[in-house]
């Protein structure tokens, strides 16, 4: 069963999804967010890659405060779940990703990625973070 994993953001949406064992997790892309209010496009460009991977489940990246309180953020994360539940009809799951930020940083950082570039990278590799997390929970 392959596994979606995504980072949502205000302006992107970074996707990596599971190999058919579900056992990796690889960094797939990062949608564009052209409006934070309209969610059409990006829905529609989820859909496209659910298809194409054959994905049977999501997971979204629950960003929590380091205490533990749900802020803003994470409630645009929730209604942003429960879109996906409704228009895609698949189990979505929010999945704690405190830190995943700081860590695709690191990597990056490891991997040699100047600074300037790292933008264009960082929300694919924490979705790949988030849900490489998620497959190794199970």
């Amino acid at each position: 069963m392959r596994i979606m994993g995504l980072d949502f953001g205000s302006k992107t949406v970074g996707v990596a999804v599971s190999d058919s064992l579900g056992i990796t997790a690889q960094g797939v892309e990062i949608v564009r967010r052209p409006d934070e209010g309209k969610l059409r496009r990006t829905l529609a460009r989820l859909e496209e890659l659910i298809a194409e991977y054959q994905v049977e489940k999501i997971v979204v990246g629950y960003p929590k405060h380091m205490n533990g309180d749900v802020g803003d953020r994470a409630e645009k994360s929730e209604a942003f779940a429960e879109k996906l539940r409704t228009r895609t009809g698949l189990p979505v799951e929010l999945w704690d990703e405190r830190l995943t930020t700081v860590a695709a940083d690191r990597v990056m950082m490891e991997a040699g990625i100047r600074r300037e570039h790292r933008k264009d990278y960082v929300d694919k590799i924490a979705a790949a973070l988030i849900l490489q997390g998620y497959l190794d929970s199970l």
